[in-house]
C-alpha cells in the first residue's frame, strides 16, 4: 500500500511542532532540522517557548513551539505560516492553529484531547476541530496509546515512556517528507551515547511513527520530497546562533594566539554561549560563571589586562549593569567583547522573546564620551563571522566592542558550512615594540590612534591603567582640561578610523523606487519581502547594516541615492534616529514593530507596497 502513494516534489515547506514545554518539541524540531541540513536542504528554525519555568500541564500559557523552514535552495526565514502543524495536545492546537496555512496538514494526539484536556484549553464543546472551524486535513492518531504499546516490554515506567511521544510525531513527519530514519537513529544514538537504552527506546518510537504513516496514510494521499539544489560542496551542520557565536570567539582566539576568557552571569537568552564555551577547556578556553553581571564584566577586563581575548555575555538588563565596568575598558583602552543577546523589555519584559531594542543603549548607554564599536549579526550562521570580526576589532584597535545578536537568531538555527580558518583574516594586536623598552608609556599610539599593548610582566614595560583620566604622554593621572579634551578626541578618533566594509545593496540596486534599510537579525525577513515585491514587478532594493559604529563610509551615498527609503526595525525607530543623526538631510519612512516575534513577511510586503504607492 505504501508503494502506491504519490510523492510530490516541493521547493520548500514549513513544519511547526507544538506541545507542552515538557513534550520535547524543541528536540523533535532540532532533529528534523539537523536531518534536513545533513541531506543538503537549506533550513531556518525558530524556537518559540514561554517564559514560565513550567506552566501547568495542558494549559494555554505552557505551549512551546518549534518552527522549521526547509528549502531546496537558500532559506532566509522560518516562514510566516506552516504547511504541517503538529499539536500534541488541545492547548497546542488552540494556540498554534493561527500559524497554520489554509492548506496545512495537522497532526494531533487524540489521547491528549480528553475532556480534562479540552477544559484546560478552554474549549466549550467536545469537538475542538469543529469548534475551531478547522477545514484542513487532520491526521488524528492515538499517539500516547501507540507509544505505550511500543515500549511495553522496554522496562520503562509510564512517565519515561510518555517522554517519547515527541519521537512518534517526528517519525510521522519523517514519513511525510521521505526522510531517512537512519539519520535520525544516528542522531539519537549519539545524543544518548551514555544511555543506550534510552536511545533505542526513542528509535523504536520514531519507527512506530514512521510505520503509522506508511501503513495507514490516514487522510493523506501523498507525501513530499525536497531535493537540494546548488549546494556548495563541504561539511555542513545545523547550528544555532549562540553556538556559532561561541565558535567564532574560539576561532578568533586561535587566530590571534590568545587564550579565550568568558566572564558571564546566566541570563536568558545568552546563557547557551557560556554553556558551549565551558565544553572547550581542551582548546584553552576559560569560563567563569560569576556571581553577578558586574563581576562578569570586571573579570573580563582583568583577563584582558592580563593578555587574553576577553568576552562577557549577557542580554539587555545585564548591559545596564555592565555599563560602568565597560566604561573602565573604554578609558583604559582594553580589548573586551560584550555580547548582548537582545530580548524583549523593558525590565524583565519578555525574557524568551526577541527584539532589537538595545541599539541606542549599545551606542550611548554609558556616562561621558565613551564611544564603542557596535556590530550586529544578521543570521544564526553569520554569528560566527560577527563574533570573529568583533574580536579582531577589539584586539587590533584596543577597544571594547559590543556584538548585538538577539533571541531570534541566537536560538534559531541554519545549515552552516564548516569554515576553513585559513580563509579568515589574520588578527594582529598592536603589541609594544622592542625599541620602546624602558621608555614605554601606556598611551603611546600608532598612526590609527591605537595605543600599543604591553602585557603585564613584560620587563621594561611597566605601566598603570585605571578609570581616572591619564596624561596622554606620561600615563600619570591628569586633570588638565587640554589633556582631557585631547584624550576624548583620541578615543573617538580611534573608533571612527576602524575600517569596515561598505554596506551592500541587493535587489534592484541601480533603479529601485524603494530602498529597504535594516540592521542585524531582520535580514532574512526583509530580503524575503524584497524578493516578493520584485516578483510582483516592483523595483525594490535592500541595504542591511552589520556595522553600526562606525557606519560604512558609503552610508550617506547609499541612503540618498533612492527616491524613497524605509527603515524597518523591531523597536520604535532607534536605527532610523541614529541614521538621521549621522546623515545630513535624511528622513526615512519607518516600519516599526515591538511584538517579541519575528516580522511577518506578508505584513512587510503590504506596508512597503503602501509606501511605494504614495
Amino acid at each position: 500500500m505504501a508503494n502506491n502513494i504519490e510523492v510530490k516534489e516541493l521547493e520548500q515547506v514549513v513544519v511547526r511542532f507544538s506541545g507542552d514545554s515538557g513534550d520535547g518539541m524543541q528536540l523533535a524540531g532540532n532533529i528534523f532540522s539537523t536531518v534536513s541540513a545533513t541531506v543538503g536542504n537549506g533550513i531556518s528554525t525558530f524556537p518559540d517557548y514561554p517564559a514560565d519555568i513550567r506552566a501547568p500541564q495542558g494549559s494555554l500559557t505552557g505551549v512551546s513551539g518549534f518552527q522549521v523552514h526547509i528549502g531546496a535552495g537558500k532559506v532566509y526565514t522560518p516562514g510566516d505560516k506552516c504547511d504541517v502543524l503538529v499539536a500534541m495536545n488541545a492547548a497546542a492546537l488552540k494556540t498554534q492553529y493561527k500559524f497554520a496555512k489554509s492548506t496545512a496538514c495537522i497532526i494531533i494526539d487524540t489521547d491528549a484531547f480528553q475532556a480534562s484536556d479540552l477544559q484546560k484549553a478552554q474549549f466549550t464543546t467536545d469537538n475542538p476541530i469543529e469548534e475551531m472551524g478547522i477545514k484542513q486535513d487532520v491526521i488524528a492518531a492515538p499517539i500516547t496509546t501507540i507509544v505505550k504499546e511500543a515500549l511495553a516490554d522496554s522496562g520503562m515506567d509510564n512517565k519515561s515512556a510518555l517522554k517519547c511521544r515527541n519521537m512518534f510525531a517526528l517519525g510521522l513527519v519523517c514519513w511525510l517528507f521521505n526522510r531517512e530514519l537512519s539519520l535520525v537513529e544516528n542522531f539519537l544514538r549519539e545524543k544518548f551515547a551514555k544511555k543506550p537504552e534510552i536511545a533505542e527506546a526513542n528509535i523504536k518510537v520514531v519507527r512506530a511513527g514512521y510505520d503509522y504513516g506508511a501503513n495507514t496514510h490516514s487522510s493523506v494521499d501523498h507525501t513530499y520530497r525536497i531535493e537540494s539544489k546548488e549546494k556548495e560542496p563541504g561539511r555542513y551542520m545545523d547550528i544555532t546562533g549562540n553556538k556559532a557565536t561561541a565558535y567564532g570567539f574560539i576561532a578568533a582566539a586561535e587566530k590571534a594566539g590568545k587564550r579565550l576568557f568568558l566572564g558571564s552571569y546566566p541570563i536568558t537568552p545568552a546563557t547557551d554561549v557560556l554553556h558551549e564555551l565551558a565544553k572547550h577547556k581542551s582548546l584553552g578556553v576559560i569560563t567563569v560563571q560569576c556571581e553577578d553581571e558586574i563581576s562578569g564584566a570586571a573579570s573580563a577586563i582583568g583577563a584582558s589586562f592580563a593578555g587574553a581575548l576577553a568576552v562577557t555575555s549577557t542580554s539587555g538588563p545585564g548591559v545596564c549593569l555592565k555599563s560602568e565596568a565597560m566604561n573602565l575598558a573604554v578609558t583604559a583602552e582594553l580589548p573586551v567583547v560584550l555580547l548582548d543577546v537582545q530580548r524583549g523589555g523593558p525590565s524583565t519584559g519578555l525574557p524568551t522573546k526577541s527584539e532589537q531594542t538595545d541599539l541606542l543603549q549599545a551606542l550611548f548607554g554609558r556616562n561621558g564620551e565613551s564611544p564603542m564599536p557596535v556590530i550586529a549579526a544578521t543570521s544564526p550562521t553569520n554569528c560566527f563571522d560577527a563574533a570573529y570580526t568583533a574580536s579582531k576589532i577589539a584586539l587590533e584597535h584596543m577597544t571594547p566592542v559590543i556584538l548585538l545578536t538577539d533571541a531570534f537568531i541566537a536560538n534559531g538555527s541554519s545549515a552552516w558550512k564548516l569554515p576553513n580558518l585559513n580563509d579568515y583574516p589574520a588578527i594582529n594586536p598592536p603589541y609594544v615594540m622592542e625599541e620602546m623598552k624602558g621608555n614605554y608609556t601606556p598611551y603611546k599610539r600608532n598612526d590609527q590612534d591605537v595605543r600599543y599593548w604591553a602585557i603585564p610582566g613584560q620587563e621594561g614595560y611597566t605601566h598603570i591603567l585605571g578609570g581616572l583620566e591619564k596624561d596622554g604622554n606620561t600615563g600619570a593621572i591628569s586633570t588638565d582640561p587640554e589633556n582631557h579634551n585631547k584624550m576624548v578626541h583620541l578615543r573617538a578618533s580611534k573608533v571612527a578610523k576602524i575600517p569596515v566594509p561598505d554596506v551592500e545593496v541587493e535587489g534592484c540596486k541601480d533603479d529601485a523606487d524603494l530602498l529597504i534599510v535594516g540592521f542585524g537579525s531582520t535580514y532574512g525577513h526583509l530580503h524575503s519581502a524584497m524578493d516578493e515585491l520584485i516578483k510582483a514587478g516592483k523595483k525594490v532594493a535592500l541595504a542591511q547594516f552589520s556595522f553600526i559604529n562606525p557606519l560604512p563610509k558609503n552610508t550617506a551615498d547609499v541612503l540618498k541615492r533612492y527616491k524613497k527609503v524605509v527603515a524597518a526595525e523591531q523597536n520604535l525607530g532607534q536605527f532610523a534616529a541614529y541614521l538621521r543623526m549621522k546623515v545630513d538631510n535624511f528622513t526615512p519612512y519607518q516600519y516599526n514593530e515591538v511584538k517579541g516575534q519575528p516580522f511577518v513577511i506578508s505584513e512587510l510586503v503590504e506596508a512597503f507596497n503602501e509606501i511605494l504607492n504614495k
